[in-house]
C-alpha cells in the first residue's frame, strides 16, 4: 500500500502527522491536525524540506542521520517552528514503515504541549493560592487522606500542638501522630476518637481536646469532598482555653463529660466535685445530683495510702498532671479499680481554675491478670494444676512432713503407646484422651491429693499423708480406671499406663528429686513390659548412670576407633567350603579388654546410636569385603541391619553408595535383617527390599522361628535366605520337637526358593542332623569362632589345603 493511500487513516487522527521521504528529508503527506498546528494551508506543507520547520539544532543532525540510511525510532519533546515564527513545543514520536511493496518512509506523529503546559501552570498558581489561604487563618489545620496520611498542615496547627522543628522540616506521620497523642490528657480517648472518625469517613463531628500543658482545643473535623465522594478529612484546631474556663460546665459537660465513654469527674481547685459525666454516674451507681457539692473522697480512695489526695495536690501543683490507681466507691457493689490521670486546668492568669479527672475500668485488665496468674499455675488444656503449683503444694507437704514426722507419696504416670494415637488420629483428638486420662485420675483421688500434668501425656501425683501401702493401693486403682474402655467419636480403644512411686523423705527430700526417682521408677515398669507400677529403689539410678556412661563411652570409642570387626564363616554343608562369613562387632575398650555385644547394643538400641554403630559396621564390612576382592579371595560378608537403621530414609543409598565408595561388586554383600523390621511397615519395608535386591545384594532373614514367622511376608519379600535360630539347632538331633521345626523351616525355605542357615553349630552330631534335614549352610564354634579378618584369611587358607569333604566328616 502506497504512503498516498494513507491520507484517509491519519486525516482522523487528532494529532499532527507528518510522512516524510527519508532521503529527501521532504514532507510527503500531512494531515489537517499538522496544517493546524504549524499554522499553513496543507498545500504549503507538501513537498517542503522538513528542516524548515523543526527549531531544535539535534534535530537537525538527526534527520541527517535518516538521508544516510540509519534508520532509527525515536520518542521525545521537540520544539517546531510555525509559519509565523512562533515556536510550539510538541510531544513526537518519529517511526520507519514499510508499506507493502513499497519503499520505506518517516511517519512523524505530534501532539501539542501548550495546552497541558498552560493547565500546569494554571494548578500551581491555585496551589499556591490555597496555600496562603491555609496559612492565613488563625485556626490550626490539619487535612489527611483517607486512611490517616497526613497531606498538609498550616504553620497555627504547629504552634497549638508544640511540633519540634525537625517535624516541620521532615514531615513523618507515625512521629507527628506520636506527639499529638503524647500531648493530650487522654492519649486513648484521643486515639480511639481518630479511629472512629476514620472509620466513617462522612461524619462530622466536634470535640473537645484537653492538653497536658492545660490548654483545651475545640477541634472541628469534616470530610474532605471530591465529586461529592470523600477523599479525607479536615480538621480545624481552635484554642479555647479562656471560653472553656469561663463556660465550664455548659461546654465540658456537653462536649467533654457527655460523649466520653470513661468516666470523668470535673472538680473545683479544692477538689469539690462540680459534675461527672454519665459513664461515672453509671460505674458508681449514683444519680447525677448525689455527688455535687462533695468532696472527691467520696466518690475515690486508695487503699492502704491515706494521704493519697495530698499526693495528687502536690502533682498537679507542680507538673500540672497526676498518673496513678483508684478506687471507685459503689453503693451495692464492690469498689472498681480505675486508672486515673488528673490534669489541673488554669484560667488566664494562670490561676487553678478546675481539676478533670479521666479515669478508664480496670475491671478487664485485673480479670486479665488474673487469668494470666491462672495460667501460670495451671495446664491449659486439661485445668490441672502445673508443676509450679505442684511444687508450692509439695514444698507446703514437706514443710508439714518435717514438723509432723509423717511421710507422703509421689507417683510418676506415663501412658503406654500414646504417641501412637497422636501419629494416626491427630494431636486434637490426643488432646481429648488426655482430658478424659485428666477426669479418670481426678476420679482416683482424695481433696487432699494433687493431680499434675507436666505436659505430653506425663502426670504426677501427690499423696497427701500416705504410705507405701496406701500409694500401691492408688496406684492400682488408677491402673484399673485407666485400662477402662475408652469411647470418643464412635471410636473405641483401651489405654494402659506405667506409674513409678517415690516416697518422701526415703527417696528425696525435694519436688525435683521425688520426680527425677519416681521417673526412674516409671522407666523400668516401661522396660519389663509397661501397664504396671513399681517403687523406686536406689540401685535403679546406679543402672541408669550406667547405661549413660556406656552411651558416652560408646560415641567417643565410636571416634577414637575402639571398635572392630570380628568375622566367623559361613559352611556349606554338602561340601565343607566357606561360602561366606558374618561380620560381628566387638569393641576393644580401654581398661576393659575385648567386649561382647551383648554387653552393649541393648543400649545403644535405647540411645539411637545404633544407627551410627550399623553405618559404621556397614561401611567397615564392604570395605573388607573389597579388599578381599581384590586380592582376588573374594568372600561374601553378611551385616546385621537393626530396626533403626533400616527405617532412616536414605539407608538404601547409603548401602549404594558404600558399595559404589569401596569398589565392591553387590554380590558379595549380605544383609541380615530381624522379623520386627519387615512387620513394621510392610509396604515400606518391600519397597526398600525390593531396591535392596535390585542393587544385587543378597537378603538373609536372621533368628526366624523366634518371632512373628509370618507366611505373608515371606512370599512378598525377595529373601534369599533363612537363617534358623540356635535355640532350634541346640537340642538338634536329641529332641524330635526341635528336629521338627528345623526340618520344616527348611523345606519351606526351599518351597520358597531360599537357601537355609543353622547357626550355633557346635557338635559334629548336629552337622550330620542338619545335613539329613537338608540344610543348606551352617556356622558356629565347630568350625570357627568369630575372628579378625586377618585370622580369618589364615583359616580359610588352612580350609583350603586340606582336601574336599562333607561338613559332617
Amino acid at each position: 500500500m502506497s504512503y498516498v493511500h494513507w491520507a484517509p487513516i491519519i486525516e482522523g487522527l487528532l494529532e499532527a502527522v507528518w510522512v516524510i521521504d527519508p532521503r529527501t528529508l521532504r514532507v510527503l503527506t500531512v494531515n489537517a491536525s499538522a496544517a493546524r498546528l504549524l499554522g499553513v494551508p496543507r498545500e504549503t506543507l507538501l513537498g517542503s524540506p522538513v528542516q524548515d520547520w523543526i527549531a531544535d539544532p539535534q534535530d537537525h543532525v538527526y534527520w541527517q542521520e535518516w538521508q544516510a540510511g540509519i534508520v532509527q525510532t525515536l520518542e521525545s519533546e521537540a520544539t517546531v517552528r510555525r509559519a509565523d515564527g512562533s515556536l510550539v513545543r510538541v510531544q513526537r514520536r518519529i517511526t520507519p514503515v514499510t508499506p507493502d511493496g513499497g519503499e520505506t518512509v518517516v511517519l512523524v506523529a505530534m501532539q501539542d504541549c501548550r495546552e497541558w503546559q498552560q493547565t500546569c501552570q494554571q494548578l500551581e498558581a491555585l496551589l499556591t493560592e490555597l496555600r496562603a489561604a491555609l496559612e492565613s487563618t488563625s485556626d490550626g489545620i490539619l487535612v489527611c487522606d483517607l486512611q490517616g496520611h497526613i497531606r498538609a498542615f498550616n504553620r497555627p496547627f504547629a504552634a497549638l500542638w508544640g511540633l519540634p522543628d525537625e517535624l516541620l522540616t521532615h514531615q513523618d506521620d507515625a512521629a507527628i501522630w506520636a506527639h499529638l497523642a503524647s500531648s493530650v490528657s487522654d492519649p486513648t480517648g484521643f486515639q480511639s476518637r481518630l479511629g472512629e472518625l476514620q472509620r466513617a469517613p462522612l461524619l462530622e463531628a466536634h470535640d473537645v481536646i484537653v492538653l497536658r500543658n492545660g490548654r483545651i482545643l475545640d477541634r472541628a473535623s469534616r470530610p474532605q469532598l471530591a465529586r461529592g465522594r470523600p477523599i479525607g478529612r479536615v480538621y480545624t484546631h481552635r484554642d479555647v482555653t479562656e471560653r472553656a474556663a469561663t463556660d465550664a460546665k455548659l461546654r465540658l459537660a456537653a462536649k467533654l463529660f457527655e460523649a466520653s465513654l470513661d468516666p470523668i469527674v470535673l472538680t473545683d481547685p479544692r477538689h469539690r466535685i462540680v459534675a461527672c459525666n454519665p459513664a461515672a454516674l453509671r460505674l458508681a451507681g449514683l444519680d447525677a445530683a448525689d455527688p455535687q457539692g462533695d468532696s472527691v473522697e467520696a466518690l475515690l480512695y486508695a487503699p492502704g495510702r491515706p494521704d493519697w489526695l495530698q499526693e495528687v495536690d502536690t502533682a498537679l501543683q507542680a507538673k500540672g498532671y497526676w498518673e496513678g490507681e483508684l478506687w471507685l466507691r459503689r453503693r451495692e457493689a464492690p469498689g472498681v479499680a480505675l486508672l486515673a490521670s488528673w490534669v489541673l486546668l488554669r484560667d488566664g492568669q494562670g490561676q487553678p481554675l478546675h481539676t478533670v479527672l479521666f479515669a478508664k475500668d480496670l475491671s478487664e485488665k485485673l480479670e486479665a491478670q488474673r487469668r494470666i496468674e491462672q495460667l501460670a499455675y495451671t495446664d491449659p488444656l486439661t485445668g490441672l494444676p502445673n508443676r509450679l503449683m505442684l511444687g508450692e503444694r509439695v514444698g507446703h507437704a514437706v514443710r508439714l512432713a518435717q514438723r509432723h514426722g509423717r511421710g507422703f507419696a509421689l507417683l510418676f504416670l506415663d501412658l503406654d503407646r500414646f504417641k501412637s494415637i497422636n501419629d494416626s488420629l491427630g494431636h486434637l483428638f490426643g488432646d481429648r484422651v488426655l482430658v478424659e486420662v485428666a477426669a479418670r485420675l481426678q476420679r482416683c483421688l482424695r481433696q487432699t491429693d494433687t493431680l499434675a500434668r507436666l505436659g505430653g501425656d506425663e502426670f504426677v501425683i501427690h499423696l497427701h499423708d500416705a504410705d507405701r501401702r496406701a500409694a500401691e493401693i492408688t496406684a492400682r486403682r488408677i491402673i484399673e480406671a485407666i485400662e477402662q474402655p475408652v469411647s470418643i467419636e464412635e471410636m473405641q480403644f483401651t489405654l494402659s499406663c506405667s506409674i513409678g512411686i517415690a516416697m518422701y523423705p526415703d527417696d528425696g527430700a525435694t519436688l525435683d528429686e521425688l520426680i527425677q526417682h519416681a521417673d526412674t521408677a516409671m522407666y523400668q515398669v516401661k522396660e519389663r513390659g509397661k501397664g504396671h507400677y513399681r517403687f523406686y529403689q536406689a540401685d535403679m539410678n546406679a543402672d541408669l548412670l550406667a547405661r549413660i556412661q556406656m552411651d558416652h563411652a560408646m560415641r567417643q570409642g565410636l571416634e577414637r576407633g575402639e571398635f572392630m570387626l570380628h568375622y566367623q564363616p559361613r559352611v556349606e554343608l554338602r561340601t565343607g567350603r566357606a561360602t561366606g562369613c558374618e561380620a560381628l562387632l566387638r569393641w576393644q575398650r580401654p581398661g576393659e579388654g575385648l567386649v561382647m555385644p551383648g554387653t552393649f547394643i541393648a543400649v545403644a538400641e535405647e540411645t539411637g546410636l545404633i544407627a551410627l554403630l550399623g553405618q559404621w559396621v556397614l561401611d567397615s564390612a564392604i570395605a573388607q569385603a573389597a579388599q578381599w576382592a581384590a586380592q582376588g579371595r573374594p568372600l561374601q560378608v553378611a551385616v546385621n541391619v537393626s530396626a533403626l537403621q533400616f527405617q532412616q530414609a536414605d539407608f538404601v543409598q547409603d548401602v549404594a553408595d558404600a558399595l559404589q565408595r569401596h569398589g565392591l561388586p553387590a554380590q558379595w554383600l549380605e544383609l541380615e535383617l530381624t522379623e520386627s523390621i519387615l512387620i513394621r511397615d510392610t509396604d515400606e519395608a518391600l519397597a526398600k527390599l525390593q531396591a535392596l535386591a535390585d542393587l544385587g545384594v543378597t537378603l538373609a532373614l536372621d533368628d526366624f522361628g523366634t518371632g512373628f514367622s509370618s507366611l505373608v511376608y515371606l512370599r512378598r519379600f525377595p529373601l534369599h535366605r533363612l537363617k534358623i535360630d540356635r535355640s532350634f539347632i541346640t537340642a538338634v538331633p536329641e529332641n524330635p520337637t526341635d528336629a521338627a521345626i528345623v526340618a520344616a523351616i527348611v523345606q519351606m525355605g526351599h518351597a520358597l526358593s531360599m537357601e537355609t542357615v543353622a547357626e550355633g553349630v557346635e557338635r559334629p552330631e548336629q552337622v550330620q542332623a542338619l545335613l539329613d534335614l537338608d540344610c543348606d549352610h551352617c556356622q558356629g564354634f565347630l568350625y570357627a569362632r568369630p575372628m579378625p579378618a586377618d585370622a580369618l584369611q589364615d583359616w580359610l587358607q588352612q580350609r583350603s589345603a586340606e582336601p574336599s569333604r562333607p561338613a559332617a566328616a
